[in-house]
């Protein structure tokens, strides 16, 4: 438990990967089913992205209403943009923000001139580097983002409640092999 608590820290360059946590865990039933069951397993990895997309649901919904619970105005989006800020400090840029949240650029602008309409973010230039814009947490950013994370760990907490940290550390490689598997897809190929 320990070596997950340390790791989550660790975690905000794979923001979007927390939040299909729960969603992805099917595939580690997945994975059991086939050591055991082959037949099994092909009938459910028919449908995996059902599973995933119901329990990212489930992740999404619960995140909102605890937000709503607690008086917290912010998006799933908003969050995870928030916390970069807050996990790189006064080297956030906007373009790399849009890498490690794996949006693009627009979508990412968009997030964040809401952040700033709110009074949570200001932008500037970096000043080595004009063409970059520099974020940076307000006050009232800071004093939300104290109110948040002790909630967001929480849930992260109950989040792996039953799951073992090898079965944590299997989730990733799963996530990772099934990332890589559909990185490297380049179209249907008849055997």
């Amino acid at each position: 438990m320990d070596m997950m608590l340390n790791r989550l820290p660790n975690l905000g360059l794979k923001l979007q990967k927390i939040f299909h946590f729960v969603a992805l865990t099917t595939i580690l039933t997945i994975f059991y089913v086939f050591l055991f069951d082959q037949k099994q397993f092909m009938d459910r990895t028919e449908g995996f992205g059902v599973y995933i997309d119901r329990t990212l649901k489930k992740v999404q919904s619960t995140f909102l209403q605890v937000f709503a619970e607690n008086d917290i105005d912010l998006t799933i989006e908003q969050w995870v943009i928030l916390q970069r800020v807050h996990l790189e400090g006064t080297d956030a840029s906007q373009a790399d923000i849009a890498k490690s949240n794996f949006r693009n650029r627009a979508t990412t602008s968009r997030v964040i001139s809401g952040l700033c309409k709110k009074g949570l973010l200001k932008k500037s230039r970096f000043r080595d580097d004009q063409k970059r814009y520099k974020l940076v947490m307000t006050v009232e950013g800071q004093q939300l983002m104290e109110k948040v994370l002790p909630l967001i760990q929480d849930l992260r907490r109950v989040s792996t409640i039953n799951i073992s940290e090898e079965a944590f550390e299997t989730f990733y490689q799963v996530l990772d092999q099934l990332y890589d598997n559909f990185d490297k897809y380049d179209g249907y190929k008849k055997t």
